[in-house]
């Protein structure tokens, strides 16, 4: 949640952001309602002061033997009181909307991130790694892995319908060796603690890691039960800490998480629909870190760094694009993310992201109340929240089978995999 002070100190910066940000809000009803507020909280504080003062008056009169007056006195403070509480059912209301319409604002972006309208004005920071050179005609995944009995596409939609699919044998195999040599190397190199969330989880969680209201339509949500099925581990572990206050001593927190991840996918609009990128349902691994303020920056690079680690160890050529406002999303500050190559139908060839990696600074904390002090009695502040995908082993199915396929159809299976995959070097 963006800082209401910050509202309504630059009003016209947070408007022209927005169209930065490709975006709307209701800054002029927030603005309004915020002045609403502060009327109404001047007049009920006067108000409590006049019946403070009267309810003294009325023991005086009362000493002074002034029964009349002192009787009087008291029909003034009883309509004062009715005054006060029905202040406070008009503030209770503007205060419940001022919050509700807050929640649609987004983030503002870090200083330095590029202006621009779409993905087409994101920035490419640096590559690693050269596309593979084929003496051979490439195929893409989804026909690799049918013609290898490693990705059953029409059982998949036979069980569940259109954007579902099923691993199996080699496939499967392929896709648990992926999870797990993340995690572990997450936990043994890159310093994290290993945790294993919910995976449905209530409305307010959703609102904190600022998943709603913005994103309702794009999500699977039991009505009955009142839970929502997260889209990422990152709704979880927003939450883990929320209306508690630590101590600056505790951060940095650094945690990973392996959870499946639900999403209607309704902002893809027909796009890459064929093969596994874009599913309802799939599997990531998350990286989640809590820090200082002033540390968040450095820790946006740490998270890319992991990201970028685990693509060299897999050998995949990959690159680093900075999003530009107007492909920023709703919670980043500034976001990198980091994209493979794929070779595609034909070998035609795209880069696609595998990973996105965020600092909110202070947007998430705000919403779920995630508070630190530096020391003993001193003011609250809230923490920074970063998160990034560290890495979703259904996509980096796909750049593994497109980017390691052999001239006979076969696929020969990273090294650093090859442990957990029963020593296997090549499926075919």
């Amino acid at each position: 949640m963006l800082d209401l002070n910050f509202i309504r100190q630059n009003p016209d910066k947070v408007k022209t952001t927005l169209v930065d940000l490709n975006t709307e809000a209701p800054i002029d009803e927030i603005l309004q309602l915020d002045q609403q507020r502060r009327v109404l909280l001047k007049e009920v504080e006067a108000l409590r002061q006049e019946r403070n003062v009267g309810s003294k008056a009325i023991g005086s009169l009362m000493r002074e033997g002034k029964k009349e007056e002192a009787e009087a006195q008291k029909q003034r403070m009883s309509e004062v009181g009715d005054k006060i509480k029905a202040i406070d059912e008009q503030l209770r209301q503007i205060e419940a909307d001022l919050y509700d319409k807050q929640l649609y604002v987004p983030n503002m972006p870090a200083p330095g991130v590029p202006v621009g309208p779409n993905e087409d004005h994101n920035i490419e920071v640096r590559r690693w790694g050269e596309p593979p050179n084929f003496d051979f005609e490439p195929k893409p995944h989804w026909d690799l892995g049918e013609e290898l009995g490693i990705i059953d596409f029409e059982r998949g939609v036979k069980i569940s319908g259109t954007r579902f699919y099923m691993f199996k044998g080699a496939g499967a195999t392929l896709h648990r060796a992926l999870t797990n040599w993340f995690i572990d190397v997450g936990i043994n190199d890159h310093g994290y603690t290993e945790v294993y969330p919910p995976f449905m989880v209530r409305e307010q969680a959703m609102i904190g890691a600022a998943h709603l209201p913005k994103f309702r339509d794009n999500m699977y949500y039991d009505a009955e039960e009142d839970y929502w099925f997260i889209g990422t581990a990152e709704v979880p572990l927003t939450n883990v800490f929320a209306d508690e206050i630590l101590d600056a001593g505790q951060l940095p927190i650094k945690y990973l998480s392996h959870t499946p991840c639900f999403r209607r996918d309704k902002m893809s609009a027909g796009r890459d629909v064929r093969g596994i990128k874009r599913v309802h349902q799939f599997e990531k691994v998350e990286m989640y870190h809590y820090t200082l303020p002033e540390d968040s920056y450095d820790h946006l690079e740490e998270i890319v760094s992991n990201a970028e680690d685990l693509c060299q160890r897999l050998g995949l050529p990959y690159r680093i694009v900075q999003m530009c406002t107007g492909d920023l999303g709703f919670a980043a500050a500034k976001k990198y993310d980091v994209e493979a190559w794929v070779p595609g139908p034909n070998g035609e060839g795209e880069w696609m992201e595998i990973s996105s990696c965020s600092n909110v600074e202070a947007f998430q904390a705000r919403r779920a109340n995630i508070r630190f002090r530096r020391e003993r009695g001193a003011k609250t502040e809230f923490i920074h929240t970063l998160n990034g995908s560290g890495l979703p082993p259904g996509r980096l199915m796909i750049a593994v089978m497109e980017n390691y396929q052999q001239a006979d159809g076969s696929i020969i299976v990273p090294e650093v995999l090859r442990p957990y995959m029963g020593g296997l070097e090549v499926i075919e």
